[in-house]
């Protein structure tokens, strides 16, 4: 089976989102900034397998587009908790490069398959 990048990318990105959330709740008692991360940076990855079950292209670029919006949501409340102090600096700055990553590479696939549809 051929190697699927964004999909491993976004499964590992996944596991990073539930341990800082269980970081979070456990060490700095944070429980509403904490739940809308975990909900918007585990739904990545769950909207990129749906994805790739999709049933057409244009299933398939919709449920990417609703990856890409997660992440974009993700991004926000990583920069909230970072100026809020509930993480560091540098805690902050690996996991926000790695969900700035997985939105650049989403915003690829969408360009390429919107390019592959007007070029039909």
């Amino acid at each position: 089976m051929k190697e699927n990048i964004i999909q491993q990318k976004s499964f590992l990105f996944a596991v990073r989102i539930v341990n800082l959330y269980k970081y979070l709740v456990s060490e700095k008692k944070e429980f509403v900034l904490s739940k809308q991360l975990l909900r918007s940076g585990t739904s990545i990855g769950a909207n990129i397998e749906e994805s790739i079950g999709g049933q057409s292209e244009k299933d398939f670029l919709s449920k990417l587009s609703i990856s890409y919006k997660e992440a974009r949501e993700t991004i926000y409340w990583l920069k909230l908790l970072k100026e809020t102090e509930y993480i560091s600096k540098n805690e902050f700055e690996s996991i926000f490069n790695e969900a700035e990553e997985i939105c650049k590479i989403l915003a690829k696939i969408q360009i390429t398959i919107k390019n592959k549809f007007m070029n039909q």
